[in-house]
This record gives C-alpha cells, sequence and structure tokens, in this order.
C-alpha cells in the first residue's frame, strides 16, 4: 500500500551544496507523500522542525546525522551533536560509528562510542551507520552486535559518501544478525521503486532515500 510504503522512507538531502530553500522544499515534499522523516545536515534541524510543524506534519520526523560522514569525530563531539540536535527539534539520530577502531578490533571503543550517543539521544531513535562497503561479513555482523549492545535502534548500511552503497545481501546479513531486537535502515544509491522493494523484502524498514517522490509517483504511475 502507498502509505506503508511512503512510511518507510527518511526523505534524505545531505549534499553539502545544500541551502535554507532546498530544505524548506524538501520538507514540502515530506508532507506531500508523508514520508517517515527528513534526513538532513545538523545545521538545519530547527528550520526543519519549524517548517513541518507549520505544515501541519508533527509525526513526520527531523532526522539528522551525527560524526558524518566519516565516523572519526570524538566520543564527546558525537554527543554534543546529538545533544543539540534534539535540543533544535530533531527526533531521530544517524550516527558514523568509527569505522577503523572496528577494522582494528577495538570493539570496547567503538561500543562505548555508540553508546554514548544513545545515552545523549535519551530515548530517542538512534540509527548507527556501518559504511558496509568499507567492511568484510565478519565486520558487518561485529558492527551489528555492538550497536546492540550500545542500545542502538537500527543499523544503517551506508552514508552515501562511501563506496558500495546498499546492497541487498548486506541488508539481509544485518537482518538476520540483529533479528527482531533491531532494525535496518537502507541508505545509499537507492533510487528506484523496484530498489526500494528489494531493500524492504531483504529486511529493510527504513530507506534513506534523496529520490522518495520519484519512488513515490513511480508507485502511483503502476496502480490500476
Amino acid at each position: 500500500m502507498e502509505g506503508q510504503l511512503a512510511a518507510a522512507i527518511d526523505h534524505t538531502l545531505l549534499k553539502p551544496e545544500a541551502g535554507k530553500e532546498d530544505i524548506l522544499k524538501l520538507c514540502r515534499e515530506a508532507a506531500e507523500y508523508r514520508f517517515a522523516a527528513v534526513c538532513i545536515n545538523p545545521v538545519y534541524v530547527k528550520l526543519a522542525r519549524q517548517e513541518l510543524d507549520r505544515l501541519n506534519c508533527p509525526q513526520i520526523q527531523v532526522c539528522t546525522v551525527i560524526g558524518f560522514p566519516l565516523g572519526a569525530s570524538a566520543t564527546a563531539v558525537k554527543a554534543f551533536e546529538a545533544e543539540r540536535a534534539l535540543e533544535e527539534g530533531a527526533g531521530e539520530v544517524d550516527m558514523v560509528m568509527n569505522i577503523g577502531a572496528l577494522k582494528e578490533g577495538d570493539r570496547d571503543f567503538v561500543r562505548n562510542d555508540m553508546a554514548a550517543v544513545v545515552k545523549a539521544a535519551r530515548g530517542k531513535t538512534v540509527k548507527v551507520i556501518l559504511e558496509t562497503g568499507l567492511l568484510s561479513e565478519e565486520e558487518i555482523r561485529l558492527a551489528c552486535c555492538l550497536a546492540g549492545e550500545a542500545g542502538a535502534h537500527f543499523v544503517k548500511t551506508s552514508t552515501g559518501f562511501g563506496p558500495g552503497g546498499a546492497k541487498v545481501k548486506d541488508v539481509r546479513l544485518m537482518k538476520e544478525t540483529v533479528g527482531p531486537h533491531m532494525e535496518v535502515k537502507a541508505s545509499g544509491g537507492v533510487r528506484t521503486l523496484e530498489e526500494a522493494r528489494a531493500m524492504l523484502a531483504a529486511g529493510a524498514t527504513r530507506i534513506g532515500t534523496s529520490r522518495g517522490g520519484a519512488i513515490m509517483e513511480e508507485y502511483r504511475a503502476g496502480q490500476p
């Protein structure tokens, strides 16, 4: 159903050149289709929350990114970013894990880095971006387990700025690893209805895409 598809989409605009008018347009599109969230850079959180409220869409979340796009910020900085974003109206945060620490096998650091953001989020939804294009299957499994131990709510495939983007096999692996205890967000290169459906079938419950409007129009065009 159309509503179910729309409710799975985080309408995303993270380009560095995006300005205020682009964010307002994104919010209007999210209101039109009733997407789950808009996903934007932290500087625009307050603007987006105000615009969605003006459009009478308080149910649409403002999602922002933390430690983006490299994941290499200091833990205290990530926690502060999350806390500040919530104060300005964010309801969800997508944090990039420390990829280098994971690849070095420093489980405690990676877990504590995630947990600090979860604590700062005070119960709000935290999605951990793994950047799967840089990881082996074993590393993806480990990252999912650490995210669960840290109290995160989702694991997410990619920033959209790294190599590879979302792949069905990675989404399936992530869902198999986290089971019913966490959710999976597929993000990075999901541009068509067919691709979105494949990610959902593999176990994702959210799709991060800058092509949300086009996907919905493709869906509508296919209806009798």
